[in-house]
């Protein structure tokens, strides 16, 4: 719930077409918070991401994901347990759970709706256009801003699709909020979600730091060499997404 909108997951349901791969470094900040007698601190965090025509990765600190679409594969991993759980596309997030987790799953299903607003703003290099996001879980709202920008090098209508899908796949959304997210015209510069879950406030944000055509590192693209593969993620890696 920490991290909704990190890119975790995917599903193979598009190609993107990009000419080079595309090298993204972004931010993230979540508040303090407190659930349930469950402390969890504030967070910072920078993470990169690549996007090439058939694949894509994600890197943050403690965790990532890998997806190939060729090899039609998803790779989450655990950098710091130096481990990795693999899966097939189209993505079934709960096969991935461990079994006290897994019965839970059908409950989180969420939904979303999004409405284009009439703000736009320039953040870093990139002129933005805001889109008004609500998400629900349980009952739960969590309202959402989106700033997106289609002044990027890449096709960003593609990688709409790409993304909505992703969502999907991590988040339980029915195809209608699947359609929902495909309003939002770009690529996502800068997010802000403000909810109230339980009671507790939850503050999250982030923002793209840089965008560039680079050749990607050797292996990017591919489990980490040497990981364990495990066939479950942890309650730990679970709560830390």
């Amino acid at each position: 719930m920490k991290k909704i909108m990190t890119f975790a997951v995917i599903m193979a349901v598009a190609v993107l077409s990009l000419s080079a791969d595309i090298y993204v470094k972004s931010k993230s900040h979540t508040d303090a918070m407190s659930i349930m007698g469950q402390n969890t601190p504030a967070k910072d965090e920078v993470s990169e991401q690549w996007i090439s025509e058939n694949a894509l990765a994600q890197i943050g600190k403690d965790q990532g994901f890998v997806i190939d679409l060729k090899k039609n594969m998803m790779y989450i991993i655990n950098f710091g347990a130096k481990s990795y759980v693999e899966t097939t596309l189209p993505l079934d997030y709960a096969k991935l759970l461990p079994p006290q987790m897994a019965a839970m799953a059908g409950m989180m299903t969420m939904t979303a709706t999004v409405t284009p607003g009439n703000e736009t703003k320039k953040i870093g290099n990139w002129n933005c256009s805001l889109y008004n996001m609500n998400l629900s879980v349980m009952g739960m709202a969590m309202p959402m801003k989106i700033w997106a920008s289609k002044d990027v090098p890449f096709d960003s209508g593609k990688y709409a699709s790409l993304f909505a899908n992703l969502m999907k796949g991590q988040m339980r959304l029915d195809d209608a909020s699947v359609k929902e997210f495909q309003k939002i015209q770009g690529f996502q510069i800068a997010t802000e979600m403000n909810a109230d879950i339980m009671g507790a406030k939850m503050h999250t944000a982030s923002e793209v730091l840089e965008i560039a055509v680079r050749p990607a590192p050797k292996g990017v693209y591919e489990a980490p060499a040497g990981f364990t593969k495990n066939d479950k993620l942890s309650m730990e890696e679970i709560q830390k997404r």
